[in-house]
């Protein structure tokens, strides 16, 4: 379950200081553990395993945050210059000893479409993995410069329960660039927290969830904690009442 940076660290890592990277890299990072599956329409959960590296709602044009002066806007993140929803992002940073498998936050019919990156080569994400897992600490405004420019796979859910569509960016990191779909279909049903894709290696997954007056949204946990895809609760779904519901909900408040 969820964990402060410092637990994660001291529980889940430093266990593993006897064994050898060959090992890390060919049986520990590829682990697919099996996970109960809850469904709760009231909450989107992770989908993935990783750090929180910044929560925020912003408008498509204000930044996420800024890269070495410049501003990362969620048009420049999804690469949608006609993307026009404020939205709630919520950034998790997947380090080599998270699993890579990741899940869906909540019910919908899910498409994808892969972006290559915008430089020959993808940019390294070890920087800010060194800074979690030596300093317990997260510092972007030097450790970033992968946002903008690396491959990535933006993953559109329609959610019919709440009327809007939602989405997962999986970014890739500089070692293996490849984001795998565990199904090729387009416009597929998926339930809440099925396993629909993995990454390798290290590499970031950020959910985007547009704001709307039928519901409001609320993070549960604090930048800098871990989280597992599909087990922790991230963002609580309050649904708001509308029409003759609003008004009689108005006039008990008043």
């Amino acid at each position: 379950m969820a964990q402060s940076l410092e637990e994660w660290v001291e529980n889940e890592v430093l266990r593993l200081d006897d064994r050898s990277p060959a090992w890390l890299s060919d049986v520990y990072f590829f682990r697919d553990p099996r996970r109960p599956r809850t469904v709760d329409s009231s909450y989107f959960f992770s989908p993935a395993d990783g750090v929180i590296l910044y929560q925020r709602t912003v408008k498509p044009d204000e930044p996420i945050l800024d890269i070495k002066g410049e501003s990362y806007s969620l048009r420049d993140a999804l690469r949608e210059p006609e993307y026009n929803r404020e939205s709630l992002v919520i950034g998790i940073f997947m380090t080599f000893f998270d699993v890579h498998v990741n899940r869906v936050p909540y019910r919908g019919t899910l498409s994808y479409r892969e972006l290559p990156p915008i430089h020959t080569y993808n940019r390294p994400m070890l920087n800010v993995e060194n800074r979690l897992l030596y300093d317990l600490k997260i510092d972007l405004s030097e450790a970033a410069g992968y946002l903008r420019p690396n491959q990535r796979m933006v993953n559109r859910v329609y959610a019919p329960a709440l009327g809007e569509t939602y989405r997962m960016l999986q970014i890739a990191d500089y070692d293996v660039s490849c984001i795998t779909p565990f199904r090729l279909q387009q416009n597929v049903p998926v339930q809440q927290g099925a396993r629909f894709s993995q990454i390798r290696y290290g590499s970031q997954v950020d959910l985007v969830i547009p704001l709307s007056d039928r519901y409001r949204l609320t993070p549960v946990h604090q930048v800098s904690d871990h989280v597992k895809a599909g087990l922790d609760r991230l963002v609580h779904v309050a649904h708001q009442p509308t029409g003759p519901d609003a008004a009689r909900e108005e006039e008990k408040q008043a």
